[in-house]
C-alpha cells in the first residue's frame, strides 16, 4: 500500500465520519425532530454536506487520488477503492458546492413539505417543493452529462454502471409478462376470497414479533434497532449502528412484521460489509439493485413462504389470540392474495412490479419535459387506471405517498423492480444447494444468510451490480427467474 493510496483511505473515512453525522441527524428528523426544529436541521445538515463536499473535490484530494494511482497497487481491492474513487471524484466535481449545499437545504424542507401535504391530502402543497427538485435534478444531470437523456445520470446515483436504455431493455422484456401474470393473479385470489383479519392487533404485540423475527433472520441488536416512523427505511449511522423502522396498523401485524423483514434484509447486507474497510467502496453497497434484492428476498422469498409459517404461525397465535381459529394454510392464503392495491408499500408481489413501472415512466417524462409537476395528479391517475384498472381516490394514496421524490430520489424508483428480479435469480441459485435447501425447509435461514455474506455482502463494491450478479448466479439480471417464481406462489405453475 503507497503512502498516497493509505492518506487517500484515511480521508474517504474522514468522509464517511461527516456523512454518519448526518446520516445520525436525518434519522432523528424522520423519527424525533420538533416541526419547529426543521430549519436549524436543515443548516446542519448543508454544513455538513458542504464538508464532506469539501474533502473529496478540492485540489488536494485530486492530487493524492493521482498519486495513488500512479503508483499502481496490484491488490484488487485497492484497485476497485480508486476505480470507485475516480468515478465519485468525476462526479463530484462536475457539481460545486453551492449546489450540494443548496440540495440538502431543498431536501430538508421538501420533506417536511411533504408529510404535511400527504396530512392535507394536497398534491400543491408539495408542488414548488418539488418543482425545485425537478429543476436542481435537471441541473445536476446537465453538469454530470450523459449518453441519451438526463435519467441517465440520476439512475447512475443509485444503480452504479447501468444506463436507462439498458433498464429499458429488462423492463420492456418484462413488463408484458408482468401485466398477464398480475391479472391473472389477482383474479385467482378473488374467486379464492381469502379471509380477512378481524380485531385488534396491539402494537406492542407487533413490536414483540417483528423482533424476535428479525433476531431469527441474523439481524444483531447489539449492533441495531427497530424505530417507528411515517415511512419504513433501513439506514446506517456508524459502524455497527443500523436503524431499521416501520409503521404500524392496529388491524393488520404483517403489514409492520413484512416492513420489518424488508428493512432488515437491507439491514443484514449492511451489517455483512466488511467492519474494517467501513467508509471505503471496498466496505460500502454496491448499488439499491443489489440492496433491494437483499430486502425482498428476506420479505418475500423467506418472509411470505411456507416453510417461513409453519414455523412462525404458532408464535403469531400466541401473540394475536384472534388467529387461534386460523389454519396456516388459510394464513398464506392472507397474506399472498394478490389485489390491485393503490399503495405501493402495501401491494403484493404479483401486482408491485407495476407500481414501479408507473414511477418510471412518470419520472422520465418529467426529465424528458414532457410532464409538468403541477400536472403529475392527474398524469399519475391516468397511468394507474391503466396498469390496475382503477385511480386512487386522492392524492395520498395516489402522487404523496412515497417519501423519494422529497428526499432528492428521481431516478431511484428503477431499483426497486431490478432488486425483485435480482432477489428470485439470486435466491433461485442459491436453493439449489441440498445443504441450504434442507435448512430452509426446515426454517433454519442461517445456510441462506451465510451464502449471501460471501457472494454479495463481502464483496462490497469490489465488483459492478452485473458483474456481481454474473459471478453469483452465471448471468446477468434475467426477469425469467421472478416471472417463475410469481407462477409458482400464486398460480400453482
Amino acid at each position: 500500500m503507497s503512502s498516497a493510496y493509505a492518506a487517500l483511505a484515511d480521508r474517504h473515512r474522514e468522509i464517511a465520519l461527516l456523512h454518519s453525522c448526518s446520516s445520525t441527524l436525518g434519522w432523528d428528523q424522520e423519527t424525533h425532530l420538533p416541526p419547529s426544529a426543521l430549519t436549524y436541521r436543515a443548516d446542519q445538515l448543508s454544513y455538513l454536506s458542504g464538508k464532506a463536499y469539501a474533502l473529496s473535490s478540492g485540489k488536494d484530494y485530486h492530487n493524492l487520488l493521482t498519486a495513488a494511482e500512479d503508483s499502481q497497487p496490484t491488490s484488487i481491492l485497492e484497485k476497485a477503492n480508486l476505480r470507485e474513487w475516480r468515478y465519485q471524484y468525476q462526479r463530484a466535481t462536475c457539481l460545486n458546492q453551492s449546489i450540494v449545499e443548496r440540495e440538502s437545504q431543498i431536501t430538508s424542507h421538501a420533506k417536511a413539505a411533504w408529510i404535511k401535504a400527504r396530512e392535507d391530502n394536497n398534491f400543491s402543497h408539495f408542488a414548488p417543493h418539488m418543482q425545485q427538485l425537478l429543476d436542481l435534478a435537471k441541473e445536476k444531470a446537465e453538469l454530470w452529462g450523459y449518453e441519451n437523456e438526463a435519467y441517465d445520470a440520476l439512475l447512475a446515483n443509485f444503480e452504479r454502471g447501468a444506463t436507462t436504455k439498458d433498464v429499458e431493455s429488462i423492463f420492456s422484456r418484462y413488463e408484458p409478462q408482468i401485466k398477464d401474470l398480475a391479472a391473472s393473479a389477482v383474479n385467482r385470489s378473488t374467486q379464492a376470497s381469502p379471509r380477512q383479519f378481524e380485531g385488534s392487533f396491539p402494537v406492542e404485540a407487533q413490536k414483540q414479533l417483528n423482533r424476535e423475527v428479525a433476531e431469527s433472520l441474523g439481524f444483531d441488536f447489539s449492533s441495531g434497532r427497530i424505530d417507528t416512523t411515517t415511512h419504513p427505511f433501513c439506514t446506517t449511522l456508524g459502524p455497527k449502528d443500523v436503524r431499521l423502522t416501520t409503521r404500524y396498523y392496529d388491524h393488520d401485524f404483517t403489514a409492520s412484521l413484512f416492513g420489518v423483514m424488508h428493512e432488515a434484509g437491507h439491514g443484514l447486507y449492511e451489517q455483512g460489509l466488511p467492519d474494517s474497510e467501513y467508509g471505503l467502496p471496498s466496505g460500502s453497497s454496491v448499488s439499491l439493485g443489489i440492496h433491494e434484492s437483499q430486502s425482498l428476498l428476506w420479505e418475500a422469498h423467506v418472509g411470505r413462504s411456507p416453510e417461513f409459517w409453519h414455523h412462525w404461525f404458532p408464535r403469531a397465535q400466541e401473540l394475536f389470540p384472534q388467529l387461534n381459529d386460523w389454519n396456516t394454510q388459510e394464513f398464506l392464503q392472507r397474506i399472498n392474495q394478490a389485489t390491485f392495491s393503490p399503495i405501493r408499500v402495501d401491494a403484493d408481489e404479483a401486482t408491485y412490479d407495476l407500481h414501479i413501472l408507473l414511477r418510471f415512466n412518470i419520472e422520465r417524462q418529467l426529465l424528458k419535459g414532457e410532464l409538468q409537476v403541477q400536472d403529475i395528479p392527474a398524469a399519475w391517475n391516468e397511468l394507474f387506471a391503466s396498469y390496475f384498472g382503477f385511480t386512487p381516490e386522492n392524492d395520498t394514496q395516489g402522487c404523496l405517498q412515497d417519501i423519494h421524490w422529497s428526499m432528492g430520489g428521481l431516478g431511484y424508483f428503477a431499483t426497486y423492480t431490478l432488486g425483485n428480479l435480482n432477489a428470485s435469480q439470486l435466491f433461485h441459485i442459491a436453493i439449489q444447494s441440498d445443504a441450504i435447501k434442507n435448512a430452509y425447509d426446515n426454517a433454519n435461514f442461517t445456510p441462506l444468510l451465510e451464502w449471501m455474506r460471501t457472494h454479495i455482502h463481502q464483496k462490497a463494491s469490489l465488483e459492478l451490480p452485473q458483474d456481481l450478479m454474473a459471478s453469483a448466479t452465471g448471468q446477468t439480471t434475467n426477469p425469467d427467474f421472478h416471472i417463475q417464481h410469481l407462477n409458482k406462489r400464486f398460480l400453482n405453475t
